[in-house]
């Protein structure tokens, strides 16, 4: 079944490793060579990969298949001129910006903010989840 998705939904790792042509173990080695990935994981151990993470393994998956580079020739690359030479600005990393200006235009000092980035990033996956049973079901 296909679902139509804005760009800026939550993938699991069978759609991301589809897009990308690879296998779902290789995404998950990947994440053991690179600290930059980082998909959100619920509590039975699923993964859900923001945009940024999907820009990031396509760019990934070019050094490595097309640019003919090694794992850790990826990694030099990445230490030396950093992600965003690679990728650019990310959308989770805007949008939670945007969460911290209204948190500081509140005047609500960060340690009586109740709900920090990990709590909200498991309340949008939560919610997206949910969103894709409901789908799923009206199917």
């Amino acid at each position: 079944m296909v679902v139509n998705k804005s760009k800026a939904a939550f993938r699991t790792i069978a759609e991301v490793a589809d897009k990308l042509g690879v296998g779902t173990h290789v995404l998950r080695f990947w994440e053991t060579k690179f600290s930059q990935i980082k998909p959100l994981k619920m509590s039975g151990g699923r993964r859900y990969y923001r945009p940024d993470d999907v820009k990031l393994l396509e760019c990934i998956r070019d050094l490595l298949h097309s640019d003919r580079y090694t794992i850790e020739g990826v990694q030099k690359l990445f230490r030396e001129k950093g992600i965003k030479t690679f990728v650019g600005d990310t959308i989770q990393d805007d949008f939670f910006a945007a969460s911290e200006t209204l948190n500081e235009q509140q005047d609500v000092p960060e340690k009586e903010f109740p709900i920090g980035k990990d709590v909200l990033d498991n309340v949008i996956t939560g919610l997206l989840t949910i969103r894709q049973e409901l789908e799923e079901s009206l199917n």
